[in-house]
């Protein structure tokens, strides 16, 4: 893909926008609407601005380039289950021993040939222009500007590549870059990145770590930087197993990193051991902010680029997202490198309003008894699948995995309290509802059993709600869900003044009427939109703290705090947009929605429901 932009023209229905607008909340607020439209396309910004410094950029920005699966299997150049059996058979491949199995095998061993990176001599394309010393300018960059309370701008979708101490093994990962001035990037790599680990290594050898950030180019490469390769492994090598083709590496002007020679951009420097600076706030892909917290700083040292360079971005925030797309196609290659660890597994899924890490569902073969349970000790305690933190398990005769609806109707036929599995655990780094940071609760549903026999009467939601409402009337909305089976859902809202666990307590002779009782609270949420419900609860809740299961299966999905929860921790906000930008842009006719698609996807702070 030498030319990204006239190939989106080509192949994924690329919308320009001439408009100037502001690299500051404007064009980050336009792409997060665009991807939550079912006909999502990539967007390119021509004239991206910076109206608090008076800055007009040549260097236009693109966005949302995995807009939709279509797309992403046009980038992947192949349906990315094809790319995993093609991982599956290379996992499998023995050398030939005869004759004839060489011959065989000379078709793999072909394609082997393209898995390496090569590094090339003299400068790549991404160095047509060089920017050294005094010239160093981040803000010549577009570098966005995503939410209002952000803690500045941040490079979004940067590859950081790196290497370690002893320069044998490379990593490629995506982690979020805050500029802290002209020079100086907050570098955001989590406890469980590789990058972390090589940091580690030059903090103990008292020496600078060199890092060189590639920004666009072919969007393999941005693939690349977030997939969960096993550690060790340079993920580049994935570009040249996709592409068949191999990536040319080329070595940066300032360090010893090399780096793709066809990324648009390239940022060089170095991380210092000693250096840290307060990063953040910063609304991530959780949909709340991350709190400010010290990372190292990168002093950068040159900025190299093409001679007419796209800056490549995406914007963060509560889901659907451009990570929709990328994960489903992580999701479906990697499949292989999981069954080893889990023979029996089938399939998994991790839905995007879970979060991924917040939600898996997979499908197994079930064996004998505990099966389900040997499975979640399996996943929680290999890689990234350690961070899951709500893990759902079911045989092979359940729907799709990507059925919702039948699947959620077949888990709650066979859900009990007898098969729910509280653990504790690892949690990723922006995990906000754990009670101490990095460590926190973690479920596993067995839900690979008989159906169970139904045990409420249902009443109405109005009925229900009545007697919910003589016992606390903090109380203010009820719905209820699925109530054909086993266990019907009933999802409360609240105008919260006390513990959760004391209204599941209050709310115990109506057992017989409830089965999983869901409370959240009364502002933000829509009891209607189990979409953004089901992304509230799984990010709200630590299993250890917030589920009980008795008299019924209680969950308290509220935001909470240290009055009512005994919560220590800072609980962070909502990542939402600003209504005066929204506006503006609506009169730019630039974006064209109603007040329906802003709570559909929560875009603004909203209250449905008052305490009369």
């Amino acid at each position: 893909m030498n030319n990204i932009i006239e190939w989106l023209k080509d192949n994924g229905d690329l919308k320009i926008i001439d408009t100037p607008l502001d690299i500051e909340l404007e064009i980050p607020h336009v792409a997060y609407i665009e991807v939550k439209k079912d006909n999502s396309r990539p967007i390119l910004f021509t004239k991206p601005i910076y109206r608090a410094k008076n800055i007009e950029y040549d260097t236009p920005v693109l966005m949302n380039i995995f807009a939709n699966k279509e797309i992403t299997r046009k980038i992947f150049g192949k349906e990315p289950d094809l790319i995993g059996a093609q991982i599956d058979e290379l996992m499998k491949f023995k050398p030939p021993r005869g004759f004839l199995e060489k011959i065989k095998a000379l078709p793999k061993l072909a394609k082997l040939r393209h898995v390496f990176p090569k590094r090339i001599n003299g400068k790549g394309e991404c160095q047509e222009v060089v920017l050294k010393g005094s010239e160093v300018d981040l803000d010549k960059l577009p570098i966005l500007k995503t939410w209002e309370e952000d803690g500045g701008r941040f490079i979004t979708m940067g590859q950081v590549y790196t290497q370690s101490l002893d320069g044998k093994v490379q990593n490629v990962g995506m982690y979020r870059l805050q500029q802290l001035d002209n020079n100086k990037l907050a570098m955001h790599w989590q406890i469980h990145k590789d990058g972390q680990d090589f940091f580690s290594e030059y903090k103990k050898a008292g020496k600078k770590m060199p890092v060189s950030i590639g920004i666009g180019g072919d969007p393999l490469y941005i693939w690349c930087g977030q997939a969960p390769m096993p550690h060790g492994m340079f993920e580049v090598l994935l570009y040249g197993l996709i592409r068949e083709q191999n990536a040319k590496l080329v070595k940066s002007i300032t360090n010893d990193i090399y780096v793709p020679s066809d990324v648009d951009f390239v940022i060089e420097g170095f991380v210092d051991p000693q250096h840290f600076a307060p990063e953040g706030p910063f609304g991530d892909h959780t949909g709340y902010y991350t709190l400010v917290e010290d990372f190292p700083v990168m002093e950068v040292t040159a900025i190299t680029h093409k001679n007419n360079p796209v800056f490549a971005a995406t914007v963060v925030g509560k889901p659907p997202l451009e990570d929709k797309y990328f994960g489903w196609a992580t999701e479906r290659i990697f499949l292989p490198l999981l069954k080893p660890l889990a023979p029996d597994l089938i399939d998994y899924n991790m839905p995007e309003n879970g979060v991924f890490h917040n939600l898996i569902l997979a499908k197994m073969h079930k064996k004998y008894p505990g099966h389900a349970k040997q499975f979640m000790h399996a996943f929680w305690g290999v890689g990234q699948m350690s961070f899951v933190k709500h893990a759902i398990f079911v045989k092979e005769d359940a729907p799709a995995l990507e059925e919702f609806e039948a699947l959620t109707e077949y888990i709650l036929n066979r859900v009990s309290k007898d098969n729910i599995f509280i653990s504790e655990g690892v949690v990723d780094h922006l995990d906000h509802s754990s009670p101490e940071q990095f460590v926190g609760g973690k479920l596993g549903v067995d839900a690979t059993g008989e159906i169970v026999d139904k045990k409420v009467d249902i009443l109405s939601d109005n009925e229900l709600l009545e007697k919910i409402k003589n016992i606390d009337n903090n109380v203010v909305a009820l719905k209820q869900y699925f109530t054909n089976t086993a266990n019907p859902i009933t999802v409360i809202a609240v105008d919260k003044t006390r513990s959760q666990l004391e209204l599941f307590k209050d709310l115990q002779n109506l057992s017989k009427h409830i089965a999983i009782l869901v409370v959240v609270d009364r502002c933000n949420n829509d009891l209607e939109n189990p979409y953004m419900l089901i992304w509230r609860v799984v990010n709200n809740i630590d299993s250890n703290r917030d589920v009980i299961l008795e008299p019924f299966i209680g969950i308290d999905g509220t935001n909470k705090s240290k009055e009512y929860d005994n919560f220590n921790r800072e609980w962070p906000k909502d990542a939402n947009c600003t209504k005066e930008v929204l506006d503006r842009l609506q009169e730019l006719k630039v974006i064209d929605i109603d007040k329906e698609f802003i709570r559909k996807f929560g875009l603004l702070d909203y209250c449905l429901y008052n305490n009369n």
